[in-house]
């Protein structure tokens, strides 16, 4: 698999070597070594999802409280969506920033995003489905958004009447969200990713 840092950081694509035959195709859309010499520490697995949205949904922009947070592993295994990764961390660098990966069942990418990114993402098709491992199991009294249609974000969304649930479409801008201290420091994220890397070796089995 090749692995490419995104324009965010702390954001990675990765593509995987697909191996196909009349049969079928094989390849491994996961590898924990791999990942872990390019992010400096292993994905702790702690929970499973999948989501299943109709053409044109848009869901997030989600993020979690750090520490713990939450980084995930995404991959689409049925249709086509947008994957987008936000940079939340005030005090980053690209703070504000994002960036988009096309996530589907061709070429089969995933994307990788650290603990105090948000994540969002535009089905392009019906049925679209994700599954995504992550580092954290999930805490509703830690969990925040940000609206998606946000136009300081000004992301563009390949949909024509985006359809949100009732949760994102009453999310805080980018700009209430910091005014109202929900927003993660990029100083502490940095520190928590640090100790990640400090009692972790990203190759150990």
């Amino acid at each position: 698999m090749k692995l490419r840092p995104l324009s965010v950081e702390g954001a990675w694509e990765i593509t995987p070597q697909q191996h196909g035959d009349p049969r079928g195709l094989f390849l491994e859309w996961y590898r924990f070594d791999r990942l872990g010499e390019a992010v400096g520490h292993p994905l702790r697995l702690a929970q499973g999802n999948l989501s299943v949205s109709a053409r044109n949904v848009v869901r997030g922009i989600h993020f979690a409280d750090v520490p713990p947070g939450q980084a995930k592993y995404i991959t689409c295994v049925r249709g086509a969506v947008l994957d987008v990764v936000v940079d939340l961390r005030v005090g980053s660098p690209t703070f504000g920033r994002w960036d988009g990966v096309r996530l589907d069942d061709v070429d089969r990418r995933a994307v990788y995003l650290a603990e105090g990114l948000g994540h969002g993402f535009c089905a392009l098709t019906d049925d679209a489905t994700l599954t995504y491992l992550c580092s954290t199991t999930y805490n509703p009294s830690a969990e925040h958004a940000v609206h998606p249609l946000d136009e300081e974000l000004g992301i563009d969304w390949p949909a024509g009447v985006p359809q949100l649930s009732a949760r994102d479409a009453a999310a805080p801008t980018l700009a209430q969200a910091r005014a109202a201290g929900l927003l993660p420091e990029y100083d502490a994220c940095q520190r928590y990713v640090a100790t990640l890397a400090a009692t972790t070796d990203p190759t150990d089995e």
